[in-house]
């Protein structure tokens, strides 16, 4: 028994060499980040993360003492072949989530969750935005890593689960090792408090990165899994009634719509536009080169500069624009079908009232449940990489952008009006494999990403010059707005408002108001009733005002994956749920905003476990 004690401690020790290892590499891997951070600060992500480390390893012996019990009665060595495999298989799967995720943190700037292993239900797609190299070099990291402690395993562990079958005391062995199993609770649950341990736990710093590193990124996976599903409101902050009240008053129709089209059923094509930002729009402050389509069209419509995403994905923008319904943090509600078949749609609203619908993406409809959701919308008409032949698949997401609108495009020789078509770009998503030379020199991946923006640019600026010519042209709104922005700078924090601000753009022969600006505060939920309002068609949109009435409320919000931003013309209150308390709170009444934000998001997180 003494013996088997032994081992088990050596193990529990193993485990912690492991996860501080890998939370070196972590730190290795983004070396930027952590110099910006400082050594001190950086000792205290491993100090402040065993917490969690204690956590995970004993969710891990939850087999090994189980399996302990037997091993005293019955004779043999199969429970070190047992504890061999057990941790070889381990080491695999968790070697895998700590690079998986240090590859991810580039892009998403938060550490791994359960959210990654929805979209391998589509591998191929999931694998799209990361180039061959990338995929190389993680593989024989993960390789490498398991085998490294596999042979430490082997080296100094493995021997000690021999045969202890022939224990003297085994029913006090048995009722010891069952006193040790019953005993993981308190570690899993990281003690003895009324709350249990979580990822905000381990928070100890104002720097966002350093209470990152000193997450488990194996435990975050686990937890966020088991509690994908959770039976109450986690966004819970008060009473429900009085979240409802504040998020009415905040919705609440005031006065009427600003007109700014000739005509009320005029054809109406929403082009998404694939990760972009403000950034490089010259117009809302960015560069003059990056999109020079897009910059001379913003001379010729209505440009909404104060707009937000909702999310940071594609899959949280799409029920935004369509349903008018909000992002999650932690979860997003295009990955249920059940509950997007509850929303109400605007493409649906859009049929009933003899429009004809469509929605056009050159991927695979099947990522991220997108064709669920684009079903239970309402298209009447689905076009995807399906429908295009074979040899255009030239790039790793389907056909190119440029493809998708010359298509686009041939369909609409002659067609029936009035329409309603969505369409999804895709090309300046990651890895930016887009068929042009480079417009930008370098191979970093922010000059990679203006150079997929600028070919995605000039494939729209193409459509439109030519729909320009059409007889369908002058009864037609063109709305052009971005399901996303990205992290383009290890500046870039998780929740920056960088991040999230997008551009909107109203142009087309249907618009009677050019070159102008609307300075409201908005995000991708109010699109649906402001354009509704336009055509004097009803529609109840819980959470969205009309972007077009002059005395609707100014206000955005948005979810990052650990809590929201709230602004207002005269504030701005950023929320970190895991932290519990803002990271960003200034301008007039702060303490007001926050209450709104949280009322808000408690009030979208009810109704999203509620359908």
């Amino acid at each position: 028994m003494k013996k088997r004690l032994t081992a088990l401690v050596v193990l529990a020790l193993f485990w912690l060499v492991f996860f501080y290892f890998v939370r070196l590499l972590f730190l290795i891997i983004h070396n930027k980040e952590a110099a910006a951070v400082g050594f001190k600060v950086l000792a205290g992500t491993f100090t402040h993360g065993i917490k969690l480390d204690i956590s995970a390893i004993a969710y891990i012996f939850i087999l090994p003492l189980l399996a302990c019990l037997p091993a005293l009665w019955i004779r043999g060595d199969w429970f070190r072949h047992f504890m061999r495999i057990y941790t070889w298989i381990l080491l695999f799967i968790s070697s895998s989530l700590v690079i998986g995720d240090a590859v991810l943190y580039t892009y998403w700037g938060f550490r791994m969750d359960y959210t990654p292993f929805i979209y391998l239900k589509t591998p191929q797609d999931a694998a799209a935005s990361v180039s061959t190299i990338t995929i190389i070099v993680v593989c024989i990291t993960v390789i490498l890593i398991t085998l490294l402690f596999g042979y430490l395993y082997k080296r100094f562990i493995d021997r000690l689960f021999s045969d202890t079958s022939d224990v003297r005391f085994k029913i006090p062995a048995t009722f010891l090792f069952m006193l040790l199993f019953g005993s993981l609770i308190i570690p899993m649950r990281g003690g003895f408090g009324v709350a249990p341990i979580n990822a905000g736990t381990v928070y100890f710093h104002e720097n966002l990165f350093a209470n990152h590193a000193a997450i488990n990124v194996v435990w975050n996976v686990g937890a966020s899994y088991f509690n994908r599903n959770p039976r109450s409101n986690p966004y819970s902050y008060g009473d429900l009634k009085k979240a409802i009240s504040l998020r009415d008053s905040l919705t609440l129709k005031k006065g009427d719509t600003r007109k700014v089209l000739d005509t009320v059923r005029p054809n109406i094509m929403l082009i998404i536009l694939e990760s972009f930002g403000n950034r490089l729009i010259e117009p809302l402050g960015g560069d003059s080169l990056t999109t020079p389509c897009i910059n001379k069209l913003i001379g010729e419509g209505l440009l909404f500069s104060n707009f937000y995403a909702s999310g940071n994905r594609t899959d949280k923008a799409l029920p935004a624009i369509l349903n008018g319904f909000p992002a999650q943090p932690s979860v997003s509600i295009i990955k249920e079908p059940k509950k997007t078949q509850s929303m109400l749609s605007l493409v649906k609203i859009m049929n009933q009232q003899g429009y004809t619908s469509s929605f056009w993406y050159g991927g695979d409809i099947n990522f991220a449940n997108f064709n669920s959701f684009a079903i239970a919308s309402g298209f009447r008409q689905i076009v995807t990489m399906e429908n295009f032949d074979p040899s255009y698949y030239n790039s790793k997401w389907g056909v190119h952008d440029h493809v998708l609108f010359e298509t686009l495009q041939d369909s609409m020789g002659i067609v029936e009006e009035p329409f309603f078509r969505v369409v999804l770009t895709l090309s300046s998503h990651e890895p930016f494999d887009v068929p042009m030379d480079p417009v930008f020199k370098g191979k970093d991946e922010l000059t990679k990403f203006r150079n997929s923006i600028y070919y995605a640019d000039k494939a729209v600026g193409d459509f439109i010059r030519w729909a320009k010519t059409r007889s369908w042209w002058n009864n037609t709104l063109v709305i052009l707005v971005a399901d996303h922005c990205r992290k383009n700078s290890t500046d870039d924090l998780v929740y920056s408002q960088e991040i999230f601000k997008i551009p909107m753009l109203w142009t087309g022969g249907a618009l009677n108001e050019t070159g102008k600006r609307i300075e409201k505060l908005g995000s991708q939920v109010d699109i649906s009733l402001t354009l509704l309002n336009q055509l004097d068609i009803p529609g109840n949109f819980p959470y969205a005002k009309d972007l077009l009435s002059d005395e609707s409320n100014s206000f955005a919000f948005y979810t990052f994956n650990e809590g929201f931003a709230f602004l207002t013309d005269s504030s701005t209150v950023i929320y970190d749920h895991k932290l519990g308390e803002p990271v960003i709170r200034t301008g007039i009444n702060p303490d007001l905003t926050e209450t709104l934000g949280k009322a808000y998001l408690q009030v979208v997180y009810d109704d999203f476990m509620k359908r």
